[in-house]
């Protein structure tokens, strides 16, 4: 089994929507975590919207959050839903949308985050949504796989919490510089994903998509990684 996992921030939409569509369909993902997903008036029908540009469907998601998780074709959907992690007064309510896929017999659980710019508020929710993660995990007996918008570099409190509970992808098998905001000259790493050891990583790193497209679509640029399970080959069904 081989598993495409990509993370992306969308923006709401409010860039250039078709070189989203674009993007998204470069990435070939078996399952795509989305940050700033559409949350307002007809946020359904915005994200399956968002969901079909990319050739994928829904899979989980609160409109509170504005997370989801999207599924191609190539996975078989068990479980989706979505929870509110805690609230703080005077920042944005945060949530998780984690779905359940399986693919060549193996299951995984995948959530979608977007963490607060408010240092305290992002290391409780970090660790809010792994431990929400896992609990799903458990109850499907899945793989979890957490994906999304850190809103930190890697040497900060709450991805390296995250990193020390789910190994951060792009280290153990890196492709390009990893780099994902500002989507324009990108210079940060921002933007993860984080798989149990359980999973062998194949590769890990940005889209292969025309800079001019990544600029375009977003304020993030997507990251990409390729999951396998550990000991078997990627060429297994």
């Amino acid at each position: 089994m081989l598993l495409r996992v990509a993370s992306y921030n969308v923006r709401a939409m409010r860039d250039d929507v078709v070189a989203l569509g674009q993007v998204m369909t470069a990435l070939r993902a078996d399952v795509l975590c989305v940050q700033e997903a559409p949350r307002f008036l007809c946020w359904r029908r915005k994200r399956r919207n968002l969901a079909a540009s990319g050739g994928l469907r829904v899979a989980a998601g609160l409109r509170v959050g504005g997370v989801a998780v999207l599924a191609g074709p190539g996975v078989r959907v068990l479980h989706g839903e979505g929870r509110r992690l805690r609230f703080f007064f005077g920042l944005e309510q945060r949530a998780i949308a984690v779905a359940v896929v399986e693919s060549g017999g193996v299951r995984v659980a995948v959530g979608s985050i977007h963490l607060d710019l408010n240092e305290g508020a992002r290391l409780y929710h970090a660790r809010e949504a792994v431990q929400i993660l896992y609990d799903v995990a458990g109850r499907f007996d899945a793989l979890p796989v957490l994906a999304g918008d850190i809103n930190e570099k890697s040497d900060r409190p709450s991805w390296r919490y995250i990193a020390g509970k789910l190994p951060d992808c792009y280290p153990l098998a890196p492709r390009g510089d990893g780099l994902t905001f500002p989507a324009r000259g990108p210079h940060l790493r921002i933007d993860a994903i984080f798989a149990v050891a359980g999973l062998r990583v194949v590769s890990c790193g940005g889209a292969e998509a025309d800079p001019a497209l990544l600029a375009a679509a977003s304020d993030h640029r997507p990251v990409l990684a390729e999951l396998a399970v550990a000991g078997r080959s990627t060429h297994e069904e």
